[in-house]
């Protein structure tokens, strides 16, 4: 694989071609200091301060109080005495992030250049990637160990970059949509533009509308790659995700590399790169027996800190205010 085929599937390349087809997005450049503190695991898990809790800060800080006893300490034990220093800020990034979420309606998903933080929905109270704001959507990233691959590895794989990572990091803020299928959406196989393969996305699952829909299904995807697809994305071999709506709209979600990063599904890469795969067909899980295991994503150990400030602590305190939200609406 080369670096190029790993650049053309970044969201910032490919979402101005593809703008007409695809989720609405905004997308924002990540400025270094972030990175940093996204890859810094030296400490406690601490969320960045808000822009309306500046005016707190003091109170987050432990003094002394002026009836405490006056002692003298020595240079040791007055290191030890340091307050911890403040939580990090980045406000001109709050801002932006919070206004394009209004713009999109209120509710986004986040990803960076390439991945978005699956593995991390655990510790959103909704169970999902669903963010209203900046807070949030931090929340999720410095959760998150699957970003370290866009972080640190990107371009581990290719055969001709000697970097491990992109010069520029972009946030892309994607409207959330609360109504969408899980089982309706798919992932395409190019090798050297011509479409080998289609599988069902969500494979921990069996839906039966998909075997009654599946010729329709077959049709309309491999209609959207011809049309809208094929003549403009630049690499010869790559895959990307597709949503098909229930008016039969078919929504391009993403684009990734065609690697053993990028997972097969339904399919083998030992199938996918045969040259005697046969007609292209579209693979789904046609009974409970043929359901694959999901990844199954525990509470790492160190998130266990609920100190105030915490990313445990944001926790909670989500988790509570929706499940306060849940109650008032099942009593309405």
């Amino acid at each position: 694989m080369k670096e190029e085929e790993v650049n053309t599937c970044q969201i910032q390349e490919w979402y101005p071609k593809f703008k007409s087809t695809t989720i609405k997005t905004v997308i924002h450049e990540l400025p270094e200091p972030f990175i940093n503190y996204l890859l810094d695991d030296s400490g406690p898990f601490v969320l960045p301060l808000s822009i309306s809790d500046t005016d707190a800060l003091p109170n987050r800080i432990h003094r002394p109080k002026e009836e405490e006893d006056y002692t003298i300490l020595s240079s040791d034990d007055e290191s030890e005495q340091q307050p911890p220093p403040p939580p990090p800020s980045f406000p001109d990034l709050e801002s932006k992030v919070n206004e394009s979420i209004q713009t999109l309606g209120g509710a986004v998903f986040p990803k960076l250049n390439w991945s978005s933080p699956k593995d991390s929905a655990w510790i959103s109270p909704n169970a999902s990637l669903k963010c209203t704001s900046f807070s949030e959507l931090t929340l999720l990233l410095k959760s998150s160990d699957s970003l370290v691959h866009d972080l640190c590895h990107a371009y581990d794989s290719c055969t001709d970059c000697n970097t491990r990572r992109p010069s520029r990091f972009f946030l892309a803020l994607r409207k959330w949509y609360p109504t969408l299928h899980p089982e309706m959406e798919f992932r395409v196989f190019i090798r050297n533009r011509v479409l080998v393969g289609i599988s069902q996305r969500e494979v921990t699952g069996f839906y039966p509308v998909l075997m009654e829909k599946k010729p329709v299904l077959e049709l309309l995807i491999k209609d959207f790659y011809t049309k809208k697809v094929s003549d403009v994305f630049e690499s010869e071999s790559y895959t990307f995700d597709v949503y098909v709506r229930t008016d039969d709209e078919v929504k391009l979600i993403d684009f990734n590399p065609w690697c053993e990063v990028t997972l097969p599904l339904l399919f083998t890469w030992a199938e996918l790169e045969s040259e005697g795969l046969g007609e292209p067909e579209l693979r789904i899980v046609e009974s409970q027996c043929g359901v694959r295991p999901g990844l199954k994503t525990a509470v790492p150990y160190d998130y266990l800190d609920t100190s105030e400030g915490s990313g445990w602590d944001q926790f909670l305190r989500n988790a509570d205010e929706e499940l306060r939200r849940q109650t008032r609406s099942a009593g309405a």
